[in-house]
């Protein structure tokens, strides 16, 4: 008896802004990261201590969004010499999509895992 296969699906076209949307800013790191310089420039160790990222992961995750052009680096050269990392106005236009998922979150989660 021959299995059947079923048939293959044919693409959602209308999904594939939002998954390529998803590929570039969706891991955690990447969301968190996006999120907090949504207040403004922040060092290097600023990032590390609220996101909560080890340095390996911080620092690739903001090498990976320089790359996608989110985020811009900042480099003082004065003893000591500190580096600042900021949104580009590409990273700037998520506020409202960071707005729109905190009000959903609001309606649909449940506050345990809010808190989590």
């Amino acid at each position: 008896m021959a299995s059947q296969r079923p048939e293959p699906r044919e693409e959602d076209d209308s999904a594939c802004p939002v998954i390529a949307s998803l590929e570039q800013i969706g891991s955690q790191w990447r969301l968190a990261v996006l999120h907090e310089l949504l207040d403004g420039e922040q060092r290097f160790n600023e990032l590390k201590r609220s996101t909560g990222a080890n340095a390996r992961t911080l620092s690739r995750v903001l090498d990976d969004l320089g790359e996608m052009g989110f985020v811009e680096r900042r480099i003082e050269e004065d003893a000591p010499v500190a580096t600042y990392y900021s949104l580009t106005d590409k990273g700037e236009s998520l506020e409202p999509v960071f707005n729109e998922i905190e009000c959903w979150a609001g309606s649909w989660l449940e506050e345990s895992a809010l808190e989590a």
